[in-house]
């Protein structure tokens, strides 16, 4: 059973308000959830590429690709041959933090949640984001670069070699096995369908401004206003 409130927030499965500090710990998708695009479309403009590469990464965040870590190859392929500056560009110039992430990240932190931030995207901007907001924990896909331009792959790391959905899942548990906490006590928040492991798996989930699936297996739907609405659901 679900309600909605009409001012753009989806509940289903519990009754609020609950209690941030109640929980120990915050996972975040970045690309769209903690900020504003799809990084790999945004260098893939740079080669002249973004519309083909953004029809995958749609098509895998709706879950119409269910072989994320294929399609992700895929599009990392196309980047063959571009320069990093371009990357530089990007993080300079086209992404900011939504609307409320900071505002529910430093909520987090007060309430004394621990962070992580694990994303299917690149670590070249999830260490960024890592540093900006004070995040405790990330996982994400190092892409290869040599003489200066990227190789259209991606370099493999001691877990394993890209962060789909079940490596976000896994890291969600790792963390929580880490802090000695039960996966009940982790919030998850996504917008794309590969979030949907770590999702199901923590004690609150929550969708933002998601695709279809997504929102509709959520226990909070954030579909209007910035992610700290959220606060409005588990008060600090």
């Amino acid at each position: 059973m679900s309600t909605s409130t009409p001012d753009g927030l989806v509940l289903r499965g519990f009754t609020p308000p609950l209690r941030l500090a109640d929980f120990k710990l915050i996972a975040f998708d970045m690309d769209s959830t903690l900020i504003n695009i799809e990084c790999v479309d945004e260098i893939a403009a740079a080669a002249g590429r973004k519309e083909e590469v953004a029809a995958i990464t749609e098509a895998a965040m709706r879950g119409e690709i269910t072989d994320y870590k294929e399609s992700l190859r895929q599009r990392v392929a196309l980047l063959k041959g571009v320069p990093v500056s371009a990357l530089h560009e990007v993080f300079d110039q086209r992404l900011q933090l939504n609307p409320g992430a900071e505002a529910l990240v430093r909520a987090a932190q007060a309430a004394g949640l621990k962070t992580l931030l694990v994303s299917g995207g690149f670590t070249f901007f999830t260490d960024r984001i890592r540093d900006r907001l004070g995040i405790d924990y990330t996982r994400s896909n190092v892409l290869g670069v040599e003489d200066g331009l990227l190789t259209g792959r991606m370099v493999d790391q001691p877990w394993g070699d890209i962060c789909d959905g079940e490596e976000k899942k896994k890291m969600l548990l790792a963390t929580c096995a880490l802090l000695h906490i039960a996966p009940k006590q982790a919030i998850a928040m996504g917008d794309g369908a590969n979030d949907l492991p770590m999702m199901g798996v923590s004690g609150l989930s929550v969708a933002y401004h998601a695709k279809p699936k997504v929102r509709d297996q959520a226990m909070v739907a954030i579909n209007d206003g910035g992610l700290d609405r959220l606060l409005e659901v588990a008060r600090p």
